[in-house]
C-alpha cells in the first residue's frame, strides 16, 4: 500500500489528489459507522432501563413505551454523532499510522494539513447535518415523545395554571394567548382568551372561548365570542360556533412552558420565540440566551473532534487497537463536555458573555488540535 500512496501523492494531475481524498474518506467511513453503532448501543442500553421503569412503575403499555423510546432517540443522536466522528477519526488514523501509510504519504510529499483537509471537510458536513437534525427533526420528535408520555402513558389530567403564548402578527403587532389550562389527552386549551394588538399595543380584536381544540395546523375555538374594536371607537361583538385561530404553538410546545422550563429541551427557534415573548424573568433571559448560543456551537463539535483526533490517532502505536481508540475517545469527550458545561454556566452569568462562552470549548480544542498537528508534522 505504501507504494500506491506514494505514487498517488507525487502525481501532479488533479485526479491524483482526488484519489487521495476518496481514499482517506473511505478509511474513515468504516470506523465512523462502528463508532455510531457503539455509542448508540450505549444510549439504547440506558433507555431500555427507562422503558422497563415506565412499564413496571407507571403501568405504561409496552407498545407506547417502545414508541416513546424511538421518538426520544433523535435528541441522543446529537451527542452520539460527534462522538462517533471522534472515534472514527482516531481509529482510521491509528490504522493508517500503524501500517506506515502516513509515513508513505509524508515521503510522497503529502503534508499533515493536506491529510487533515478531506477529513475536516467530512467533519464540517457532519456538523451541519447535526445542526439540521437539532433544528428540524429533534423538535418534531420531542413533541411526539412528550405527547405519548403525557397523554398515553401518564394519562395526565388537564394542566392547570396560567399558560401564555405571544406571537408576532404580520401587521407588526402581536397576539397574546392566555389559557387557564391544557388538556393533553384531547389536545385542547381550556378558558382561552386571545388578544390581538397593533404596533402601539392597542387591542384590535379579543377572542374568548371555553375550549379551543388543536386541529393541525391551527386551533379551532368552540363557540367563540369576538370583540372587534373599530377605528371610530365602537365595539362589534359576534359569536362563531367554530373559529380557526393560529396561536403560533402546538399543544406540546405550550405544555413545555409549564411541564419543562428547561431550554435544553427546546430548539433554537423555540428559545428565540421565548426570548422575544418578553415573559421570561431576567435570570431566565440569561439562561435562555446562553443555551441559544450553545446550541449553535455544539453541533460543530464533530468538526473540532475531527481536527483533534488526527494528531492523537497518529501517535506512535503502543498496541490496543480499537480498545485504545475507544478509551482515548471517552477521555476527550468527557473533558470536552465538562468544559462545555462550565462555560455554559459562565455564559449564563451575563447575556453579552453567552456567545463567547458557547464557542470557547470549540476554540480551546481546535487550538489544541492545531498545536498537536504542528508537532506531528515535525516528526
Amino acid at each position: 500500500m505504501a507504494s500506491t500512496v506514494s505514487s498517488v501523492a507525487v502525481g501532479r494531475p488533479a485526479w491524483g489528489i482526488r484519489i487521495l481524498d476518496r481514499y482517506l474518506v473511505s478509511e474513515l467511513a468504516g470506523p465512523f459507522v462502528f463508532g455510531l453503532s457503539a455509542f448508540t448501543l450505549i444510549f439504547i442500553a440506558t433507555q431500555i432501563i427507562s422503558i422497563g421503569k415506565l412499564v413496571s412503575e407507571e403501568h405504561a403499555p409496552l407498545v407506547a413505551a417502545i414508541e416513546y423510546f424511538f421518538w426520544d432517540m433523535p435528541q441522543f443522536l446529537l451527542f452520539v454523532i460527534p462522538m462517533a466522528m471522534l472515534l472514527g477519526t482516531l481509529l482510521a488514523m491509528q490504522r493508517l499510522s500503524g501500517d506506515s501509510e502516513i509515513t508513505a504519504m509524508k515521503a510522497g510529499g503529502v503534508s499533515i494539513m493536506r491529510i487533515v483537509l478531506p477529513l475536516a471537510a467530512v467533519g464540517l458536513f457532519i456538523s451541519l447535518l447535526s445542526l439540521v437534525l437539532q433544528e428540524v427533526v429533534v423538535p418534531l420528535a420531542n413533541d411526539r415523545a412528550a405527547y405519548i408520555k403525557t397523554a398515553v402513558i401518564q394519562h395526565l389530567n388537564p394542566i392547570e395554571g396560567s399558560l401564555t403564548v405571544v406571537t408576532p402578527l404580520p401587521s407588526g403587532g402581536k397576539q397574546i394567548t392566555v389559557a387557564s389550562g391544557l388538556d393533553p389527552e384531547t389536545q385542547s386549551l381550556v378558558g382561552v382568551t386571545v388578544v390581538q394588538q397593533d404596533r402601539e399595543g392597542k387591542p384590535g380584536t379579543i377572542i374568548y372561548a371555553d375550549r379551543a381544540r388543536y386541529e393541525p395546523p391551527t386551533w379551532s375555538f368552540i363557540n367563540a365570542t369576538t370583540h372587534t374594536f373599530n377605528p371610530d371607537g365602537s365595539v362589534t361583538t359576534g359569536t362563531e360556533p367554530r373559529l380557526s385561530v393560529d396561536i403560533g404553538e402546538k399543544p406540546n410546545e405550550i405544555a413545555k412552558h409549564t411541564v419543562s422550563g428547561d431550554p435544553e429541551q427546546k430548539s433554537r427557534a423555540e428559545i428565540k420565540a421565548a426570548l422575544d415573548s418578553g415573559l421570561l424573568s431576567p435570570q431566565q433571559v440569561k439562561t435562555y440566551t446562553a443555551t441559544y448560543s450553545a446550541k449553535l456551537a455544539r453541533p460543530f463539535a464533530a468538526l473540532v473532534f475531527t481536527i483533534i483526533a488526527v494528531p492523537f490517532g497518529m501517535r506512535p502505536g503502543r498496541g490496543g487497537g480499537r480498545g485504545l481508540g475507544f478509551g482515548m475517545a471517552l477521555v476527550i469527550i468527557f473533558v470536552y463536555y465538562v468544559i462545555d458545561t462550565l462555560f455554559l454556566t459562565i455564559g449564563g452569568a451575563a447575556t453579552w458573555l453567552a456567545a463567547i462562552a458557547a464557542w470557547t470549548p470549540n476554540a480551546i480544542f481546535t487550538l489544541i488540535g492545531f498545536f498537536a498537528l504542528r508537532q506531528a508534522s515535525r516528526v
